[in-house]
Protein backbone atom coordinates (compact mmCIF):
# COMPACT_ATOMS: atom_id res chain seq x y z
CA UNK A 1 0.00 0.00 0.00
CA UNK A 2 0.71 3.25 -0.46
CA UNK A 3 1.69 4.30 3.13
CA UNK A 4 3.56 1.29 3.31
CA UNK A 5 5.90 1.99 0.35
CA UNK A 6 9.48 3.36 1.17
CA UNK A 7 9.88 4.81 -2.50
CA UNK A 8 7.00 7.07 -2.26
CA UNK A 9 8.73 8.72 0.96
CA UNK A 10 11.30 9.67 -1.42
CA UNK A 11 9.24 10.79 -4.07
CA UNK A 12 7.43 13.16 -1.37
CA UNK A 13 11.77 14.27 -0.08
CA UNK A 14 12.04 15.45 -3.44
CA UNK A 15 8.37 17.18 -3.87
CA UNK A 16 9.41 18.76 -0.79
CA UNK A 17 12.82 20.16 -1.37
CA UNK A 18 11.74 21.50 -4.88
CA UNK A 19 8.48 23.44 -3.40
CA UNK A 20 10.87 25.09 -0.50
CA UNK A 21 13.20 26.39 -3.10
CA UNK A 22 10.89 27.54 -5.31
CA UNK A 23 8.73 29.21 -2.12
CA UNK A 24 11.33 31.00 -1.56
CA UNK A 25 11.27 32.95 -5.05
CA UNK A 26 7.55 33.37 -4.77
CA UNK A 27 8.19 37.26 -3.25
CA UNK A 28 10.76 37.97 -5.01
CA UNK A 29 9.95 36.85 -8.97
CA UNK A 30 7.47 39.83 -9.33
CA UNK A 31 9.67 41.96 -7.93
CA UNK A 32 12.50 41.20 -10.36
CA UNK A 33 9.99 41.04 -12.89
CA UNK A 34 9.10 44.79 -12.35
CA UNK A 35 12.77 45.80 -11.78
CA UNK A 36 13.70 44.44 -15.49
CA UNK A 37 10.59 45.39 -16.81
CA UNK A 38 8.39 48.93 -17.16
CA UNK A 39 4.77 47.61 -17.88
CA UNK A 40 2.52 44.99 -16.14
CA UNK A 41 1.94 43.11 -18.97
CA UNK A 42 5.99 42.64 -19.18
CA UNK A 43 6.05 41.81 -15.59
CA UNK A 44 3.00 39.30 -16.41
CA UNK A 45 4.99 37.70 -19.10
CA UNK A 46 8.21 36.94 -17.51
CA UNK A 47 6.25 35.58 -14.64
CA UNK A 48 3.87 33.58 -17.01
CA UNK A 49 6.84 32.83 -18.68
CA UNK A 50 7.73 29.56 -16.99
CA UNK A 51 4.16 28.02 -17.37
CA UNK A 52 4.29 29.42 -21.11
CA UNK A 53 7.20 27.29 -21.65
CA UNK A 54 5.63 24.40 -19.95
CA UNK A 55 2.70 24.66 -21.78
CA UNK A 56 4.35 24.31 -24.99
CA UNK A 57 6.10 21.58 -23.65
CA UNK A 58 4.02 19.17 -22.09
CA UNK A 59 3.35 17.06 -25.49
CA UNK A 60 6.81 16.41 -26.37
CA UNK A 61 7.89 15.65 -22.36
CA UNK A 62 4.45 13.12 -22.11
CA UNK A 63 6.23 11.69 -25.24
CA UNK A 64 9.72 12.18 -23.95
CA UNK A 65 9.26 10.65 -20.15
CA UNK A 66 7.64 7.68 -21.91
CA UNK A 67 11.09 6.86 -23.72
CA UNK A 68 13.31 7.34 -21.33
CA UNK A 69 11.80 6.27 -18.33
CA UNK A 70 10.40 7.79 -14.91
CA UNK A 71 13.63 8.76 -13.34
CA UNK A 72 15.82 9.61 -16.30
CA UNK A 73 13.30 12.34 -16.87
CA UNK A 74 12.88 13.43 -13.72
CA UNK A 75 16.58 14.11 -13.69
CA UNK A 76 16.99 15.67 -16.75
CA UNK A 77 13.95 18.20 -16.02
CA UNK A 78 14.87 19.12 -12.27
CA UNK A 79 18.40 19.85 -13.58
CA UNK A 80 17.04 22.27 -16.19
CA UNK A 81 14.81 23.39 -13.99
CA UNK A 82 17.58 24.64 -11.40
CA UNK A 83 19.77 25.68 -13.87
CA UNK A 84 17.43 27.94 -15.99
CA UNK A 85 16.16 29.87 -12.58
CA UNK A 86 19.84 30.08 -11.29
CA UNK A 87 21.12 31.94 -14.24
CA UNK A 88 18.34 34.93 -13.30
CA UNK A 89 20.54 35.71 -10.32
CA UNK A 90 23.31 37.46 -13.54
CA UNK A 91 20.69 38.32 -16.01
CA UNK A 92 19.85 42.23 -16.87
CA UNK A 93 17.77 41.87 -20.16
CA UNK A 94 14.08 41.25 -19.72
CA UNK A 95 14.19 39.19 -22.84
CA UNK A 96 16.51 37.32 -21.75
CA UNK A 97 15.13 36.69 -18.20
CA UNK A 98 12.01 35.40 -20.34
CA UNK A 99 14.29 33.24 -22.46
CA UNK A 100 15.01 31.36 -18.77
CA UNK A 101 11.45 31.29 -17.58
CA UNK A 102 10.49 29.60 -21.41
CA UNK A 103 13.49 27.06 -20.77
CA UNK A 104 12.75 26.58 -16.77
CA UNK A 105 9.18 25.70 -18.06
CA UNK A 106 10.83 22.97 -19.97
CA UNK A 107 12.39 21.92 -17.44
CA UNK A 108 9.33 21.56 -15.08
CA UNK A 109 7.10 20.41 -17.68
CA UNK A 110 9.14 17.00 -17.79
CA UNK A 111 10.31 16.58 -13.97
CA UNK A 112 6.06 16.87 -13.75
CA UNK A 113 4.62 14.54 -15.82
CA UNK A 114 7.20 11.94 -14.76
CA UNK A 115 6.25 12.61 -11.47
CA UNK A 116 2.60 12.84 -12.03
CA UNK A 117 3.20 8.76 -13.60
CA UNK A 118 5.16 7.53 -11.21
CA UNK A 119 2.81 8.64 -8.46
CA UNK A 120 -0.24 7.50 -10.52
CA UNK A 121 1.40 3.75 -11.07
CA UNK A 122 1.82 3.79 -7.17
CA UNK A 123 -1.72 3.93 -6.51
CA UNK A 124 -5.05 2.42 -6.75
CA UNK A 125 -8.05 4.03 -7.44
CA UNK A 126 -9.66 4.04 -3.43
CA UNK A 127 -6.32 5.77 -1.70
CA UNK A 128 -5.21 7.78 -4.82
CA UNK A 129 -7.06 10.86 -3.36
CA UNK A 130 -4.98 10.48 0.29
CA UNK A 131 -1.83 9.59 -1.95
CA UNK A 132 -2.29 12.72 -3.91
CA UNK A 133 -3.35 14.99 -1.23
CA UNK A 134 -0.34 14.41 0.52
CA UNK A 135 1.66 14.72 -2.04
CA UNK A 136 0.16 18.17 -2.41
CA UNK A 137 0.31 19.33 1.83
CA UNK A 138 4.42 18.16 1.01
CA UNK A 139 4.31 20.84 -1.49
CA UNK A 140 2.33 22.95 0.96
CA UNK A 141 4.79 22.63 3.56
CA UNK A 142 7.50 23.95 2.33
CA UNK A 143 6.16 26.62 0.87
CA UNK A 144 4.97 27.84 3.76
CA UNK A 145 8.63 28.76 5.33
CA UNK A 146 10.10 29.74 1.63
CA UNK A 147 8.45 33.28 0.88
CA UNK A 148 9.27 34.63 4.65
CA UNK A 149 12.69 33.16 4.59
CA UNK A 150 13.54 34.33 0.83
CA UNK A 151 11.50 37.84 1.58
CA UNK A 152 14.21 38.14 4.73
CA UNK A 153 17.10 36.95 2.37
CA UNK A 154 16.04 39.50 0.08
CA UNK A 155 15.93 42.11 2.05
CA UNK A 156 19.06 41.61 3.78
CA UNK A 157 21.20 40.43 1.14
CA UNK A 158 19.23 42.24 -2.09
CA UNK A 159 16.97 41.22 -4.46
CA UNK A 160 18.88 38.66 -5.93
CA UNK A 161 20.64 36.46 -3.21
CA UNK A 162 17.56 34.29 -2.96
CA UNK A 163 18.21 32.67 -6.21
CA UNK A 164 21.56 31.75 -4.68
CA UNK A 165 19.47 29.87 -1.61
CA UNK A 166 16.99 28.31 -4.42
CA UNK A 167 19.95 26.91 -6.29
CA UNK A 168 21.66 24.85 -3.14
CA UNK A 169 18.21 23.91 -1.77
CA UNK A 170 16.98 22.40 -5.19
CA UNK A 171 20.33 20.77 -6.23
CA UNK A 172 19.02 18.24 -3.12
CA UNK A 173 16.54 17.02 -5.23
CA UNK A 174 18.05 15.06 -8.29
CA UNK A 175 20.78 13.67 -5.93
CA UNK A 176 17.52 12.35 -4.31
CA UNK A 177 15.97 10.82 -7.07
CA UNK A 178 18.95 9.93 -8.49
CA UNK A 179 19.65 7.90 -5.32
CA UNK A 180 16.18 6.35 -3.87
CA UNK A 181 13.70 6.82 -6.89
CA UNK A 182 13.77 3.06 -8.80
CA UNK A 183 14.82 2.77 -12.18
CA UNK A 184 12.09 2.16 -14.99
CA UNK A 185 13.40 -1.49 -16.42
CA UNK A 186 11.70 -0.41 -19.63
CA UNK A 187 12.82 2.33 -21.94
CA UNK A 188 9.18 2.18 -23.19
CA UNK A 189 6.05 2.63 -20.93
CA UNK A 190 3.57 1.94 -23.55
CA UNK A 191 3.41 -0.87 -25.75
CA UNK A 192 1.89 0.48 -28.43
CA UNK A 193 3.66 0.61 -31.55
CA UNK A 194 2.32 3.20 -33.22
CA UNK A 195 3.88 6.89 -33.48
CA UNK A 196 4.12 9.46 -31.07
CA UNK A 197 1.92 11.69 -33.46
CA UNK A 198 -0.30 8.67 -33.57
CA UNK A 199 -1.08 7.89 -30.01
CA UNK A 200 -1.43 11.67 -29.12
CA UNK A 201 -3.78 12.13 -32.28
CA UNK A 202 -5.33 8.71 -30.64
CA UNK A 203 -5.60 9.41 -26.93
CA UNK A 204 -6.96 13.37 -28.12
CA UNK A 205 -9.82 11.59 -30.24
CA UNK A 206 -10.81 8.28 -28.02
CA UNK A 207 -10.88 11.02 -24.53
CA UNK A 208 -11.87 14.34 -26.53
CA UNK A 209 -15.24 14.80 -24.75
CA UNK A 210 -13.79 14.40 -21.02
CA UNK A 211 -10.44 16.26 -22.19
CA UNK A 212 -12.75 19.03 -23.36
CA UNK A 213 -15.26 19.31 -19.91
CA UNK A 214 -12.53 18.48 -17.49
CA UNK A 215 -10.13 20.10 -19.15
CA UNK A 216 -12.25 23.39 -19.26
CA UNK A 217 -12.64 23.15 -15.55
CA UNK A 218 -8.99 22.75 -15.42
CA UNK A 219 -7.84 25.52 -17.10
CA UNK A 220 -9.70 27.56 -15.56
CA UNK A 221 -9.03 26.24 -12.18
CA UNK A 222 -5.14 26.77 -12.65
CA UNK A 223 -5.80 30.59 -14.03
CA UNK A 224 -6.92 31.18 -10.35
CA UNK A 225 -4.02 29.55 -8.84
CA UNK A 226 -1.55 31.32 -10.76
CA UNK A 227 -3.90 34.67 -10.69
CA UNK A 228 -3.89 34.58 -7.13
CA UNK A 229 0.47 34.31 -6.95
CA UNK A 230 0.41 37.59 -8.82
CA UNK A 231 -2.05 39.57 -8.12
CA UNK A 232 -1.20 39.41 -4.47
CA UNK A 233 2.49 40.58 -4.48
CA UNK A 234 1.90 43.21 -7.12
CA UNK A 235 -1.44 44.64 -5.08
CA UNK A 236 0.60 44.38 -1.76
CA UNK A 237 3.90 46.42 -3.48
CA UNK A 238 2.18 48.83 -5.84
CA UNK A 239 -0.95 49.45 -4.02
CA UNK A 240 -0.21 49.49 -0.44
CA UNK A 241 3.37 49.96 -0.64
CA UNK A 242 4.69 47.11 1.56
CA UNK A 243 8.29 45.30 0.62
CA UNK A 244 9.70 42.12 0.16
CA UNK A 245 9.68 41.26 3.78
CA UNK A 246 5.87 42.11 4.07
CA UNK A 247 4.82 40.60 1.26
CA UNK A 248 7.08 37.55 2.37
CA UNK A 249 5.36 37.52 5.50
CA UNK A 250 1.70 38.11 3.66
CA UNK A 251 2.53 35.10 1.67
CA UNK A 252 3.72 32.69 4.29
CA UNK A 253 0.52 33.22 6.37
CA UNK A 254 -1.35 32.43 2.86
CA UNK A 255 0.91 29.05 3.17
CA UNK A 256 0.15 28.27 6.53
CA UNK A 257 -3.55 28.34 6.23
CA UNK A 258 -3.03 26.25 2.45
CA UNK A 259 -1.27 23.18 5.21
CA UNK A 260 -4.41 23.30 7.10
CA UNK A 261 -6.59 20.92 5.11
CA UNK A 262 -4.29 18.41 2.93
CA UNK A 263 -5.15 15.69 4.77
CA UNK A 264 -8.82 15.85 5.13
CA UNK A 265 -9.12 16.87 1.30
CA UNK A 266 -7.57 13.43 0.60
CA UNK A 267 -9.92 11.64 3.16
CA UNK A 268 -13.16 13.21 1.33
CA UNK A 269 -11.85 12.38 -1.90
CA UNK A 270 -11.82 9.19 -0.70
CA UNK A 271 -14.73 8.83 1.16
CA UNK A 272 -17.36 11.27 -0.43
CA UNK A 273 -15.91 11.84 -4.53
CA UNK A 274 -13.06 13.98 -6.10
CA UNK A 275 -15.48 16.91 -6.74
CA UNK A 276 -16.64 17.48 -2.89
CA UNK A 277 -13.38 18.59 -2.51
CA UNK A 278 -12.93 20.64 -5.99
CA UNK A 279 -16.27 22.91 -6.25
CA UNK A 280 -15.78 24.06 -2.44
CA UNK A 281 -12.08 24.94 -2.89
CA UNK A 282 -11.96 27.23 -6.30
CA UNK A 283 -15.67 28.78 -5.00
CA UNK A 284 -13.58 29.69 -2.03
CA UNK A 285 -10.68 30.96 -4.07
CA UNK A 286 -12.98 33.23 -6.04
CA UNK A 287 -14.33 34.54 -2.90
CA UNK A 288 -10.69 35.43 -1.77
CA UNK A 289 -9.68 36.98 -4.99
CA UNK A 290 -13.12 39.08 -4.97
CA UNK A 291 -12.34 40.48 -1.89
CA UNK A 292 -8.33 41.55 -2.63
CA UNK A 293 -9.66 45.02 -3.88
CA UNK A 294 -11.45 46.42 -0.65
CA UNK A 295 -8.54 45.44 1.53
CA UNK A 296 -6.49 48.81 2.57
CA UNK A 297 -4.02 47.52 5.22
CA UNK A 298 -1.62 44.73 5.79
CA UNK A 299 -4.30 42.60 8.26
CA UNK A 300 -7.29 43.26 4.78
CA UNK A 301 -4.89 41.66 2.56
CA UNK A 302 -3.31 38.93 4.82
CA UNK A 303 -6.65 37.71 5.49
CA UNK A 304 -7.87 37.84 2.24
CA UNK A 305 -4.55 36.43 1.21
CA UNK A 306 -5.34 33.54 4.12
CA UNK A 307 -9.05 32.59 2.75
CA UNK A 308 -7.78 32.18 -0.53
CA UNK A 309 -4.97 30.00 0.83
CA UNK A 310 -7.72 27.48 2.66
CA UNK A 311 -8.94 27.35 -0.74
CA UNK A 312 -6.03 26.31 -2.27
CA UNK A 313 -5.63 23.50 0.32
CA UNK A 314 -8.97 21.84 0.71
CA UNK A 315 -7.82 21.20 -3.69
CA UNK A 316 -4.78 19.65 -2.73
CA UNK A 317 -3.88 17.26 -5.53
CA UNK A 318 -7.22 17.71 -6.68
CA UNK A 319 -5.95 18.21 -10.15
CA UNK A 320 -3.89 15.72 -10.02
CA UNK A 321 -6.14 12.66 -8.78
CA UNK A 322 -8.60 13.73 -11.10
CA UNK A 323 -5.98 13.25 -14.30
CA UNK A 324 -4.82 10.09 -12.74
CA UNK A 325 -8.29 8.60 -12.51
CA UNK A 326 -8.70 9.84 -16.34
CA UNK A 327 -5.86 8.64 -17.83
CA UNK A 328 -5.62 5.44 -19.61
CA UNK A 329 -2.85 2.93 -18.63
CA UNK A 330 -1.64 2.01 -22.47
CA UNK A 331 -1.10 6.05 -22.98
CA UNK A 332 -0.56 7.33 -19.38
CA UNK A 333 2.68 10.13 -20.70
CA UNK A 334 0.56 11.02 -23.31
CA UNK A 335 -2.91 11.60 -22.01
CA UNK A 336 -1.19 12.91 -18.77
CA UNK A 337 0.60 15.45 -21.20
CA UNK A 338 -2.56 16.30 -22.81
CA UNK A 339 -3.97 16.97 -19.51
CA UNK A 340 -0.11 19.26 -18.51
CA UNK A 341 -0.92 21.22 -21.27
CA UNK A 342 -4.71 22.61 -20.39
CA UNK A 343 -3.84 23.47 -17.26
CA UNK A 344 -0.94 24.83 -18.27
CA UNK A 345 -2.75 26.97 -20.80
CA UNK A 346 -4.61 28.35 -17.36
CA UNK A 347 -1.23 28.89 -15.44
CA UNK A 348 0.75 30.69 -18.07
CA UNK A 349 -2.53 32.83 -19.48
CA UNK A 350 -3.43 34.19 -15.81
CA UNK A 351 -0.15 35.93 -15.56
CA UNK A 352 -0.48 37.46 -19.04
CA UNK A 353 -4.07 38.32 -18.75
CA UNK A 354 -3.45 39.69 -15.13
CA UNK A 355 -0.38 42.18 -16.46
CA UNK A 356 -3.00 43.22 -19.65
CA UNK A 357 -5.83 44.10 -17.53
CA UNK A 358 -3.88 45.80 -15.03
CA UNK A 359 -2.32 47.92 -17.95
CA UNK A 360 -5.59 49.02 -19.28
CA UNK A 361 -7.91 49.15 -16.05
CA UNK A 362 -6.35 48.50 -12.73
CA UNK A 363 -5.07 45.47 -10.41
CA UNK A 364 -8.10 45.31 -8.90
CA UNK A 365 -10.31 44.84 -12.00
CA UNK A 366 -7.96 41.88 -12.88
CA UNK A 367 -8.95 40.59 -9.10
CA UNK A 368 -12.32 40.96 -10.39
CA UNK A 369 -11.83 39.19 -13.32
CA UNK A 370 -9.88 35.99 -12.12
CA UNK A 371 -12.17 35.81 -9.23
CA UNK A 372 -15.10 35.28 -12.24
CA UNK A 373 -12.75 32.39 -13.57
CA UNK A 374 -12.78 30.57 -10.54
CA UNK A 375 -16.82 30.97 -10.43
CA UNK A 376 -17.30 29.44 -13.81
CA UNK A 377 -14.77 26.47 -13.02
CA UNK A 378 -16.78 25.80 -10.20
CA UNK A 379 -20.26 25.68 -12.29
CA UNK A 380 -17.67 23.52 -14.72
CA UNK A 381 -17.18 20.99 -12.44
CA UNK A 382 -20.44 21.01 -11.04
CA UNK A 383 -22.53 20.35 -13.57
CA UNK A 384 -20.22 19.29 -16.81
CA UNK A 385 -17.38 16.71 -15.06
CA UNK A 386 -18.22 13.16 -13.97
CA UNK A 387 -17.05 11.62 -10.45
CA UNK A 388 -14.70 9.36 -11.27
CA UNK A 389 -14.60 7.52 -7.52
CA UNK A 390 -16.98 5.02 -8.22
CA UNK A 391 -17.55 3.75 -4.94
CA UNK A 392 -18.13 7.29 -3.81
CA UNK A 393 -20.30 7.75 -0.76
CA UNK A 394 -21.93 11.03 -0.42
CA UNK A 395 -23.50 12.86 2.51
CA UNK A 396 -27.24 11.67 1.96
CA UNK A 397 -29.34 13.95 -0.21
CA UNK A 398 -26.03 15.46 -1.56
CA UNK A 399 -24.67 14.34 -4.82
CA UNK A 400 -22.66 16.34 -7.47
CA UNK A 401 -22.12 13.22 -10.34
CA UNK A 402 -21.93 14.63 -13.89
Amino acid sequence: KIQNNPLILTFYLASFLLSFSYGLLAPVLPLYAAELALSYGMIGLVLGGEALGSLLSDLPAGVLMTRLGRQRSMLLGVSIFLLSTLALYWVNSVFVALACRLLTGFGWALFSVARHAYISSQTGIDNRGRAIALFGGVNRIGRFAGPAIGGMVATSYGLRAPFLLFAAVCALVPISVALFLPRNPQTRLSSSSRSPKGQLLDTLKTHRRLLATAGAGQLLAQAIRAGRKVIIPLYAADVLGLDAGAIGLILSVSSAADMLLFYPTGVIMDRWGRKFAIIPSFLIQAISLGLVPFTGTVGALMAAAALGGLGNGLGSGTMMTLGSDLAPADTQGEFLGLWRLIGDAGSSGSPIAVGGIADLFALQTASWIICGAGLIAVAVFAVLVPETLENAKPPPGLSWRA
